[in-house]
């Protein structure tokens, strides 16, 4: 066994413990800005759709994205229901729900960690490295990620639309 292949076994525990670290604290009460939601909404939504163009020609791939993504856009769904939305005088304020929030994520985090693995085992091999879109697998993640935080963001846009509304109408 080689240095770098211990290496990769004592790193790869401490990148997952850091990346879901950093999720859970990102699944906490958060202030609601717009500007936020929006860039959320393109991003994610971007996530989905940029890959989508590419996988014209791979049907299984096209597929696997789409269900991953109308799963995502429910998933989405029911996350927003499981909110905490707070209208306080300092501002607007949502607590989204931590477990689905950060198990929705990690699913992605978990599949790039294994593309990376099997990138490093086809080392010195005549095998080619996969790519991002060869897997169905890969893209019912993508989907599912991307239209979930798209379709949450979507979801927290209409909320504070919803409480303008309500507040002109006062």
């Amino acid at each position: 066994m080689s240095i770098t292949t211990l290496a990769l076994i004592i790193l790869i525990p401490v990148l997952v413990w850091r990346i879901y670290s950093r999720l859970k604290s990102q699944m906490t009460r958060q202030r609601s800005i717009m500007s936020r939601h929006y860039t959320g909404l393109l991003v994610f939504g971007a996530l989905v759709l940029v890959p989508a163009a590419s996988l014209l020609d791979r049907p299984y791939g096209l597929i696997a994205l789409a269900v991953g993504a109308v799963m995502g856009v429910l998933l989405g769904r029911y996350g927003l229901r499981r909110t905490r939305f707070e209208d306080t005088d300092e501002g607007y304020y949502f607590t989204p729900d931590r477990r689905l929030g950060v198990l929705v994520g990690m699913v992605l985090v978990a599949r790039i960690i294994y593309l990376g693995i099997e990138i490093y085992m086809n080392q010195g091999s005549n095998l080619p490295n996969p790519r991002l879109t060869d897997s169905p697998v890969t893209m019912y993640c993508l989907g599912l990620t991307g239209a979930y935080f798209a379709a949450y963001s979507f979801g927290l846009m209409r909320w504070r639309r919803q409480k303008r509304q309500e507040i002109g109408t006062m």
